[in-house]
């Protein structure tokens, strides 16, 4: 597959699908980038605006608003559309019911047109709009993707780095389970620059200044909060994780990430999208990697997939 020969058609052109349309194409990780939106004159405009940029990129990226027969020949179709978020409300969940109906409309549309490739959810709530994805395309779960914790998990290491004035990138720490209030933190196998974080927490106690394992966990799930609360939304974080998780996909990257994907026995679990760190290439969820996560840690994962799975055995 040569570079002009590679599409991403992104669902919903609002400000994620929009933004990650921009992080996909500055980066140039595909040849074509096509936006989908029920506002087609606004997906249109965001087209527009972003040709103009692309001269400026050193790119040789074609990005233009399109239908769903654009999906017939994609190779990811990213879903960022999804129902408002209704008012006053820091529930992801609140967000299923309508969102439900927005979904389904999609991907029928995209397997509609022949598509064929991997689709990669970010409309919330994500693990159980992927495993309803996963149910409506009929395709293998494998190529059914959720962007999941893969944000959360980036926000835990920048937690993390501030507070030893580190680059984020010498902290590894997977955030796990519902894309929400359970979520959970493997503190067994989180190092910066290969030490145990609980050593770090320890052993730099001038500079930890008695921030808990508890609280970074209660700052990660408060994050996007933050965020959502003074802007009204989330854009740049999750469209940069997307694009990483695209790229991941387009280039085989086969790189480790926590991202919802569908467990079959793996954890004790089965039936359930939920995030876990998988192994993504060219295929999709290529492995689930099954890291050591302490009889605590793995009782809280077990507990938040089985709230995911009573709302997938609703759908």
């Amino acid at each position: 597959m040569s570079f002009k020969d590679t599409k991403v058609v992104i669902v919903g052109a609002g400000k994620v699908g929009s933004t990650t349309a921009f992080s996909i194409i500055n980066q140039g990780l595909c040849g074509d980038v096509c936006l989908i939106d029920v506002n087609h004159e606004h997906a249109v405009g965001e087209a527009l605006d972003m040709r103009d940029s692309v001269f400026f990129m050193n790119r040789n990226v074609n990005v233009h608003a399109g239908d769903y027969s654009e999906c017939a020949d994609a190779d990811i179709v990213i879903i960022t559309a999804a129902a408002p978020m209704p008012k006053d409300s820091n529930d992801r969940l609140e967000m299923l019911k309508p969102s439900l109906g927005v979904v389904r409309s999609v991907v029928e549309q995209v397997m509609a047109s022949g598509f064929d490739g991997i689709f990669l959810v970010v409309s919330n709530p994500v693990d159980v709009m992927s495993y309803y994805t996963w149910k409506v395309s009929g395709l293998p779960h494998e190529r059914v993707i959720g962007s999941g914790t893969f944000l959360d998990s980036a926000r835990l290491c920048r937690a993390l780095s501030d507070m030893y004035d580190l680059a984020s990138n010498s902290v590894e720490a997977y955030v796990l389970g519902e894309h929400g209030d359970s979520e959970i933190v493997s503190w067994n196998s989180a190092t910066i620059g290969g030490k145990r974080v609980d050593d770090v927490l320890r052993d730099n106690a001038s500079r930890t200044r008695g921030v808990t394992r508890d609280e970074l966990r209660k700052r990660t799930v408060q994050a996007g909060w933050d965020i959502f609360s003074r802007k009204g939304n989330t854009c740049y974080g999750i469209a940069s994780s997307t694009a990483s998780i695209a790229k991941s996909i387009l280039f085989d990257e086969n790189r480790i990430m926590p991202v919802s994907v569908y467990l079959d026995g793996q954890y004790g679990i089965r039936d359930t999208f939920i995030s876990v760190p998988t192994i993504v290439d060219s295929t999709g969820a290529k492995e689930i990697v099954e890291i050591d996560l302490l009889p605590d840690e793995l009782e809280a994962l077990k507990k938040s997939a089985n709230m995911l799975h009573g709302l997938d055995e609703k759908l």
